[in-house]
């Protein structure tokens, strides 16, 4: 079946916002003389135009005008439809005002019957300024790109030289190559993805992740290009030019979510197809019925021209694109990128998530989990001895230490003498004091005992199946920690908000069962597969479709890729500067598990309004085609064919607003 296809009528062609709207203000300066020495007016109001030589001429040469001059686009477009064989929307209304035009012309030139030149322009007049509405609207819709852009600076500092033959050049961004080192001053927006190499500040990157807050910046860091600088100055490093920044990657998804399509505009495009046929069969219809009713051949016309205009299926074209539209850009200003409209679409009707583990609901780097002391000593300050201790180790467990510490904002104190035991542990002097760090062989070795308390930390430390470090100063342990992966802070919330929505919560890892447990407890979640090896994440998929469940699947993007293609929806978290997640059909600017019931919320709300404007659309159709047609003439009920062009225009109006209130809706 050929299936109408509106993305061309929804670009309109190339056809810009300032073209319909300058068409629209000639065209009606050119319909306020027609209607004034028209006759329809006249009769209705009861006046008399001013006469002298030449104006009974004005309603034909100015109607003539608005038909060349604003009927163009709509010519053009029934052009195209025709050739494409698809005739739509543009086709009715080139029909509408070509046959308005061309009996209006013969009655000019002696066929007996009423012109229809008011009409005409009036006609021409209100479609240019509905598909002007229209345009804005979409275009506004669509503003996430343009908003994206503006964010990168057109020129950047590039700092050469060291210490005193340092200079800073402005140089444009486009001559930014991997390796440049820039400087970033406060209140300017970062030129380019890169690392901080000196300097310190707070960036704001909320138009790139959504994160209203802004986020610290120190060397070693990351930043994206086209985020805000705070009051501090940055040496940032280049990384990330062009298209292969952050931002670059942003914008092509939400270009290429824009441009997909639904399987609610694939059914409205149907509809609309099968109603342009339906109209140009009412038209035919109609047409020959007032006729054989021994109406008057202008009467006839009027009635077809009038079924045309009002059956046209644009409010119908126009209430799925826009609200995707929209739904697609407040999805990009808050960090959710829509790769592909059908998975929004169906993240309404799901009923379980799957979340990856590793990365997904934890940091996916290793941190203190969990600290015990003895003898009064405040954790506080044995993890900063303890963090002291490893500071010069290169053991893994030793940064995670450190990095626990300096996360808590202590201040982690410069150790003297450290020495590493090999296969035991490291010791070191701090504060004057020697401590030893290690695990149970650190203990052995030592001939030290820990005390009960830290004994009973140690066993359910084992039955959660996680190590422990202890702390020793002169044959007694003050303190036993255990390092591991590090639950995010937002996981709980956003498992708790998929369960107040009525979802199944199940976690996924190729952890033993032993270490899922422990994280799926505190998260409260319900089903656990542990030890799953990355190639049989997606049969874990299939299994728990095959018992009806709609599932999506969160993932890091990388070895979870298989699980987020067979998923229903395939939701891929982490994404950071590296956007080019193919895999998923929605990526997350942030890493916050948060934002996937916030994913689950914009469907719904999108498809509220997608039906909303479907009924509406279609309703209105349902009735106006027969009130054009004359149904009710009968008993004195008549539409014209203008005011069948305010009600077409009426109708699209109000399903264009009814989407754009879809920006009120709360994620």
């Amino acid at each position: 079946m050929v299936v109408h296809d509106h993305a061309a009528h929804d670009k309109h062609a190339g056809h810009s916002v300032a073209m319909f709207r300058d068409k629209f203000w000639l065209s009606l300066a050119l319909t306020v003389p027609t209607l004034v020495w028209g006759h329809m007016l006249q009769r209705a109001l009861g006046y008399t135009a001013p006469m002298w030589p030449g104006t009974r001429y004005i309603p034909a040469a100015f109607g003539t005008a608005v038909f060349l001059y604003g009927g163009t686009p709509f010519l053009q477009g029934a052009v195209r439809e025709i050739r494409d064989r698809l005739p739509g929307m543009m086709t009715l209304i080139a029909l509408a005002i070509s046959v308005a035009f061309v009996f209006s012309a013969a009655v000019f030139l002696g066929f007996p019957g009423m012109p229809l030149w008011e009409e005409l322009a009036t006609l021409v007049t209100i479609m240019l300024l509905g598909h002007w509405l229209e345009m804005r609207s979409i275009s506004q819709a669509q503003g996430a790109l343009g908003e994206l852009a503006k964010l990168l600076p057109s020129t950047a500092g590039r700092v050469t030289g060291v210490g005193a033959a340092e200079r800073v050049e402005e140089v444009p961004v486009t001559e930014l190559r991997n390796g440049d080192l820039v400087l970033v001053r406060p209140g300017a927006n970062v030129p380019a993805d890169g690392v901080v190499r000196a300097g310190r500040s707070a960036v704001n990157e909320a138009l790139i992740t959504g994160e209203s807050a802004p986020v610290e910046k120190q060397e070693g860091d990351t930043v994206i290009a086209g985020a805000v600088n705070g009051s501090g100055s940055l040496r940032v490093e280049v990384t990330g030019t062009g298209e292969r920044t952050a931002l670059a990657g942003i914008m092509r998804l939400v270009q290429q979510a824009q441009t997909s399509r639904s399987r609610a505009q694939a059914l409205a495009d149907r509809a609309a197809f099968w109603l342009t046929w339906v109209a140009l069969g009412a038209g035919a219809v109609t047409f020959a019925a007032w006729l054989l009713a021994g109406a008057s051949a202008a009467t006839a016309v009027e009635r077809l021209v009038t079924v045309l205009v009002i059956a046209c299926p644009h409010a119908l074209g126009l209430a799925v694109p826009l609200v995707l539209a929209i739904s697609t850009t407040l999805g990009a200003r808050g960090g959710l990128l829509v790769r592909d409209r059908r998975g929004l679409e169906e993240a309404r009707n799901l009923t379980a998530v799957v979340f990856d583990k590793t990365g997904t609901l934890t940091l996916g780097e290793h941190r203190v989990v969990a600290l015990r002391t003895t003898a009064g000593l405040a954790e506080d300050e044995a993890l900063r001895l303890a963090a002291a201790v490893e500071r010069d180790a290169e053991h893994p467990v030793a940064r995670a230490i450190v990095k626990s510490a300096e996360e808590r904002g202590l201040a982690v104190p410069a150790a003297q003498g450290f020495e590493a035991i090999p296969g035991r542990g490291v010791r070191a002097t701090v504060d004057g004091r020697q401590f030893a760090e290690g695990g149970p062989n650190l203990l052995a070795s030592l001939g030290v005992t820990p005390a009960p308390e830290l004994q009973r930390f140690a066993e359910e430390a084992a039955g959660r199946g996680q190590g422990v470090i202890y702390l020793v100063e002169g044959g007694r342990t003050l303190a036993a920690l255990t390092v591991a992966d590090a639950v995010r802070p937002e996981s709980a919330e956003a498992v708790r908000t998929l369960h107040d929505a009525g979802l199944e919560v199940v976690m996924m890892t190729g952890d033993a069962r032993a270490v899922a447990d422990v994280v799926a407890r505190d998260l409260g979640i319900d089903t656990v597969l542990a030890q799953v090896l990355p190639e049989d994440k997606a049969a874990h998929i299939e299994r728990l479709q095959r018992q009806g469940k709609r599932v999506a699947m969160v993932g890091d993007g990388v070895n979870d890729a298989p699980a987020l293609v067979t998923a229903d929806v395939g939701i891929a978290i982490g994404a950071g500067t590296d956007v080019a997640v193919e895999a998923g059909d929605v990526v997350l600017v942030r890493s916050d598990p948060r934002d996937v019931p916030r994913i689950i919320k914009l469907s719904r709300a999108s498809y509220r309004k997608m039906v909303q404007n479907l009924w509406w659309a279609a309703g209105y159709n349902i009735v106006a085609i027969p009130l054009a047609a004359g149904v009710l003439a009968p008993w004195g009920v008549v539409l014209t064919p203008a005011v069948g062009a305010v009600l077409m225009s009426l109708s699209t109006i109000i399903v264009a607003v009814n989407a754009q209130l879809l920006r009120r809706a709360d994620l």
